[in-house]
């Protein structure tokens, strides 16, 4: 304990002893509230587990947040809304906001500015890059563990979304049909649903409303997959063609967990090349 400078006053001979003895007690409750002060552990902001609190727009984001650590998620968008960039952002969320150490957004969702104005001075914002990409997705993890703090929990999540990467991606190989990779044509955010499958993709499309000119284009390519995205879906991409055309899920569920994310899509893949 550091030495606290507390002069003791000294008591007249006349002053009586309970006088005194009142005096004393004063000066040890000072003494001893110093120590405490000096003792006792900052208190901080941090939430649940001791982390920090996140807000999050969306699932997507908030599974992030937790792969690199983060044990205090709000999610802001309902899982159920299926256009995120459409939700607009309610009082009690912009309340939340101002309660977080940290809001993560991604650029395309218009209420980010909004999102901006309600945070306030306290609140970090970060901006995402939502892509589910192996390598991708794991830089983004290590990035949000290095501004949380949490960055040997990242390390535990990245390492094994590796080995579970390694598995899924291994045993698309295996269903390739002939042993040969297959071609797909991808939304602009599935292309790393054919890279875990090893597929070639031949072209790609989006997120704008796909021309006929392009549908032209790309049934030159005689894809075997089409690889669209269900949150943004445009309908059949190449009718007739004979391609097989896949919904694949970006967004996580309610547990904020972005591996059943893969194996969905995994499971989707392996099916449409066993059939073909």
């Amino acid at each position: 304990m550091a030495r606290t400078g507390v002069r003791v006053p000294h008591l007249p001979q006349h002053l009586s002893r309970t006088a005194g003895a009142v005096a004393l007690s004063a000066v040890l409750a000072l003494t001893a509230t110093a120590c405490a002060d000096e003792n006792e552990p900052k208190k901080t902001d941090a939430g649940e587990g001791g982390g920090p609190v996140v807000v999050a727009t969306t699932t997507w984001e908030g599974a992030f947040a937790k792969a690199a650590g983060a044990k205090d998620v709000t999610v802001l968008v309902p899982p159920s809304t299926h256009h995120a960039p459409d939700y607009d952002p309610k009082p009690s969320d912009l309340a939340a906001v101002a309660k977080a150490d940290f809001v993560l957004y991604a650029p395309f969702e218009p209420y980010a500015d909004k999102i901006k104005e309600a945070a306030g001075s306290k609140a970090e914002l970060v901006r995402v890059n939502l892509d589910n990409d192996a390598a991708k997705a794991a830089g983004e993890v290590t990035r949000l563990g290095g501004l949380f703090g949490t960055e040997v929990s990242a390390k535990k999540w990245n390492a094994s979304f590796e080995r579970e990467y390694a598995k899924l991606s291994k045993d698309l190989k295996s269903a390739w049909p002939g042993g040969k990779a297959p071609t797909a044509v991808s939304q602009v955010f599935t292309t790393w649903s054919a890279r875990m499958a090893g597929a070639r993709t031949v072209g790609t499309y989006g997120p704008e409303p796909v021309k006929a000119s392009q549908v032209a284009e790309l049934g030159k390519k005689k894809p075997a997959l089409v690889l669209d995205n269900a949150h943004m879906s445009t309908g059949t991409v190449l009718p007739g063609s004979g391609a097989e055309q896949l919904k694949i899920v970006n967004y996580p569920g309610d547990d904020l967990d972005l591996l059943p994310v893969y194996r969905n899509a995994a499971a989707q893949l392996k099916k449409a090349l066993r059939a073909r």
